[in-house]
């Protein structure tokens, strides 16, 4: 395979009610948890801590995926899909678009745009402001718990855009990470009301990666804007995946 090229999206972004949205969202859509462990450490004072199976585990510092991303705005129907090779090597990030189609606009504003933000916060060394961590949240399990899962609120201790309020749904015995659900904590402009996240995950391998990543918002004057985020892995942390990590994606892929 060849040596995938560093891009970078150098067009300053245009004013306009969909662009600062998206401008927020990606940095969730690429960063929260891409990776970090989920890390409550034995120095916190939340009060889930004692109750919460830490995932004490490594983290992702390598991995090789294909990535299809789709936006979407209704109100002025434009849509674009887009499909990439993305690779992360420490704190290089790089991608390879492979193909595109729909809207210019969209492509050129959000989904290129999504690409370009992710490599420039990671070679800014900025992917920790979005981790979930005692320095970025607070944790606390709720007296309500759903049936076969169980939730740990998230609490972020300041509004940053690249922080969610909401919560973690865990598998029942409280040992694996389901998904992260809920709101940024900070809207990213005057245009949006608000930008709701969801983030599945799954364990390859013996290691948590998200698998899809699927952001709603609600924007002044442009209505519900839509962005979805689906990862196929090839390798992570310098390993092949294997016929059953694969089996995995594959059947998460249908259950979309």
């Amino acid at each position: 395979m060849g040596q995938i090229a560093a891009h970078r999206y150098v067009r300053s972004a245009r004013r306009s009610p969909i662009v600062p949205m998206w401008g927020a969202a990606l940095t969730l859509l690429t960063l929260i948890l891409a990776g970090a462990p989920l890390s409550v450490s034995a120095e916190g004072q939340d009060p889930a801590r004692e109750q919460l199976a830490v995932l004490d585990e490594a983290p992702v510092t390598k991995y090789r995926a294909y990535r299809r991303m789709y936006a979407q705005n209704e109100k002025f129907d434009k849509e674009a899909w887009l499909e990439a090779w993305t690779e992360l090597d420490g704190d290089t990030f790089r991608y390879e678009i492979v193909s595109e189609r729909g809207s210019e606009y969209v492509l050129n504003k959000v989904l290129k745009a999504v690409l370009a933000r992710e490599q420039e916060l990671i070679d800014n060394g900025e992917a920790g402001r979005a981790e979930l961590t005692p320095a970025n949240y607070q944790f606390d399990e709720p007296a309500r718990q759903g049936t076969g899962v169980r939730y740990i609120l998230i609490k972020p201790k300041r509004k940053d855009i690249l922080l969610v309020d909401g919560r973690m749904v865990l598998t029942q015995d409280g040992t694996d990470l389901l998904r992260v659900e809920g709101r940024l904590a900070k809207n990213p402009s005057f245009w949006t009301n608000t930008v709701n996240i969801i983030r599945e995950f799954a364990r390859l391998d013996g290691v948590r990666v998200p698998l899809t990543t699927e952001s709603i918002a609600r924007l002044k004057f442009a209505g519900r804007a839509r962005m979805t985020v689906h990862y196929e892995y090839e390798s992570i942390n310098g390993r092949q995946v294997s016929m059953s990590a694969r089996r995995t994606m594959a059947s998460a892929a249908v259950g979309r």
